[in-house]
């Protein structure tokens, strides 16, 4: 669980955010620019974390007083080379940490931590990662937790979604770009599958509370509300008024479902509220 090391909110004096580039680290980015917070962006172009010099030049960067949001990540690692390249991207950072150490770390790790079997999921099962990408944000975790000095927030997304996501993986994501187009959506066996959906909105402000209470610990992003695969894409395609057939195939997999208890989650913020999926489908769905 999270433990506040500030128990009334204070805007951080500035956060740089690692990964500003990709999806959560933009999303965070327009948050944190929305609460006036002064945000420091720093995408692949401004510091590529698998050069040489990496470390240092993000040591530049840093300064004590302020708050940094880590979560520039080659995602999803599915082979052994992503893994051993986003090992070298969390040590680049380790590196930096270490050497000018600052207020505040928020880490964004992921889900992949638990166990397929993990069920319900709370911040105290155990972390038994059954992918090589939940094996590197395990081992992202420790090595962040022997580096930085600062107080460390992990937080833990379960499955994201948004409109700007660009990995257009299966899900969400994937069913409302094809059902916005017409095309047929294709399930893994007939979408049995009960997993928790999360708006990227959502992380944004996660992060941003941890920011202002410089919260320290771990913490899980889920809504606590599961849904099937099968139940998605009928209402992606229900929004987007569209014929797409929604197909089943032979199933190749075991059926898993995965379930969180957000009671941490409730006690840390007690006035934050999950945008309910209906809500962020729609709003995912909406032109930019």
């Amino acid at each position: 669980m999270l433990e506040h090391g500030q128990g009334a909110p204070l805007k951080p004096k500035r956060v740089v955010v690692i990964g500003a580039g990709g999806f959560v680290g933009g999303a965070v980015v327009r948050r944190l620019t929305r609460d006036g917070v002064p945000a420091h962006g720093l995408t692949r172009k401004e510091l590529d974390l698998l050069a040489d010099g990496a470390a240092d030049r993000l040591t530049a960067a840093l300064d004590p007083d302020d708050s940094a949001v880590f979560v520039s990540a080659l995602a999803p690692a599915r082979t052994p080379a992503l893994l051993v390249q986003n090992l070298r991207m969390a040590e680049a950072v380790g590196k930096a940490l270490a050497a000018r150490p600052v207020a505040h770390v928020v880490y964004i790790s992921s889900d992949a931590v638990y166990a397929d079997d993990a069920n319900p999921v709370t911040e105290r099962s155990c972390c038994q990662p059954s992918s090589l990408h939940g094996m590197m944000h395990a081992a992202r975790e420790l090595m962040l937790k022997t580096d930085v000095k600062a107080p460390l927030a992990v937080l833990r997304p379960s499955l994201l979604y948004g409109a700007r996501d660009p990995h257009n993986g299966y899900g969400p994501n994937r069913f409302r770009r094809l059902a916005e187009k017409g095309e047929a959506i294709t399930l893994f066996g007939e979408g049995e599958e009960q997993r928790d959906h999360v708006f990227i909105d959502d992380v944004a402000q996660l992060v941003a509370l941890a920011l202002s209470h410089r919260s320290r610990g771990v913490l899980n992003i889920a809504t606590g509300v599961s849904t099937s695969f099968r139940d998605i894409a009928e209402k992606v395609v229900s929004l987007a008024g569209s014929r797409s057939e929604i197909r089943g195939t032979p199933r190749q997999n075991p059926i898993t479902h995965r379930h969180f208890d957000i009671t941490d989650c409730l006690k840390a913020f007690p006035k934050f509220r999950y945008t309910p999926l209906d809500e962020g489908l729609a709003r995912a769905m909406q032109p930019e």
